[in-house]
């Protein structure tokens, strides 16, 4: 893992604690909830970063995977409580989207939340390019 400089690693995990992961986050973060169909169902919050600043440490064999649509989103869930802590976004396929609601929000001295419009997403995924 590269050096995450002025990031502090955070210790998230699903509903059950089957599946732990850690990510490198700064002490202010903006999240984003979408209103696609999954994500608006899921209730996920997306802290969208770079791969060296994501790490799971157990449960990869808890992990159940889904695809829909044009398949490129791979939608990780645990197969014990069918949480999904984080997952590999089409809009960065290189990156992890981590769900805020997985981490403990006290870590953080701020937290921002901003909407996004994944129901039109084509129209909307610039804006997420710059995140990780």
């Amino acid at each position: 893992m590269a050096d995450a400089g002025a990031y502090s690693w955070r210790e998230g995990a699903c509903h059950c604690g089957a599946v732990r992961f850690a990510v490198a986050l700064p002490d202010e973060i903006v999240a984003q909830e979408c209103n696609c169909s999954i994500c608006a169902k899921t209730g996920f919050l997306h802290l969208i970063v770079p791969k060296d600043r994501f790490d799971l440490r157990t449960g990869e064999e808890n992990l159940t995977d889904y695809r829909f649509n044009t398949e490129v989103a791979r939608h990780l869930f645990c197969k014990t409580c069918g949480v999904k802590a984080f997952y590999v976004p089409r809009s960065n396929p290189d990156g992890w989207s981590v769900n805020l609601r997985c981490l403990n929000a006290k870590d953080f001295n701020s937290i921002t939340i901003e909407p996004f419009d994944g129901q039109n997403w084509e129209a909307n995924a610039d804006a997420l390019a710059h995140l990780a």
